[in-house]
């Protein structure tokens, strides 16, 4: 099955770094985090990827041009440009490169993609967002259901910590970040069925996946959630950066499944 990935946002909201990278390029534990989602659904059997680029997507294409050089160890004759590799750590990606524009949004950067989609269902994600979720699954949730699209939803964590006291005011309980306040949102893993085209607008590259689209289908009756209740992270701020990069760095990395 083919993973498609969202890769050509500006990432505005993490600026202090997207202003020199597209934001799937900036790193966590010395790799970028596009390569992080690669290497999850990699450990999981689905290594066929087409990624959506944008803005600065030559620096993606550089990357992964250069992959092999960059995970091998190399002695090199500059005199004739002799190369020979002594060892290399190199992963079995497959991957097709889309340029999808600089300014299209979602639904456009998927509809821009479709000819590359040559079996009846396959994974769409986002380039910012990790988890540890179950893709196969998914996946049999999403055959069970037999819908154009199912959603991973998750519960992110609250904002601040839960306090539980008793009637004399002496703190009983005290949990920090606990999960949200019940509501579930879009989580970022999608399975989708290629008839999914047939309901996108020729020119729909104004048009955010998030909204009009997965609304039309919600109305059809064609949206599937599959809960996920394990962890999940977004990396919207240099905040949530911090919080992965000393996930990985403490051994605590929930995604890393290889």
């Amino acid at each position: 099955m083919k993973v498609v990935i969202f890769a050509g946002g500006m990432g505005s909201r993490i600026a202090e770094e997207s202003h020199l990278k597209p934001k799937p390029m900036i790193e966590i534990g010395g790799k970028p985090i596009l390569w992080h989602i690669m290497k999850l659904y990699a450990a999981q059997g689905f290594n066929d990827f087409v990624i959506c680029l944008g803005y600065k997507g030559h620096l993606i294409k550089e990357y992964f041009l250069n992959y092999y050089m960059y995970n091998s160890d190399l002695s090199i004759d500059v005199s004739n440009n002799k190369v020979d590799v002594h060892y290399t750590n190199t992963t079995n990606f497959k991957i097709t490169l889309i340029d999808t524009g600089l300014h299209t949004l979602t639904a456009g950067r998927l509809n821009r993609i479709k000819e590359h989609i040559d079996t009846e269902d396959f994974f769409l994600t986002y380039g910012d967002g990790l988890a540890d979720i179950d893709l196969n699954a998914e996946l049999e949730f999403h055959k069970n259901r037999k819908k154009m699209v199912s959603m991973a939803i998750v519960q992110p964590e609250g904002r601040f910590g839960a306090i539980k006291y008793d009637e004399n005011q002496i703190v009983t309980s005290f949990q920090e970040k606990p999960k949200g306040d019940g509501t579930w949102i879009n989580g970022g893993f999608f399975i989708l069925n290629k008839k999914i085209f047939d309901y996108l607008p020729d020119n729909c590259d104004e048009l955010m996946w998030e909204q009009e689209p997965l609304e039309k289908f919600t109305e059809m009756g064609e949206l599937a959630a599959y809960k996920h209740d394990g962890f999940w992270h977004c990396m919207d701020s240099m905040k949530d950066k911090s919080v992965l990069e000393t996930l990985w760095e403490n051994k605590q990395a929930k995604w890393k499944s290889w």
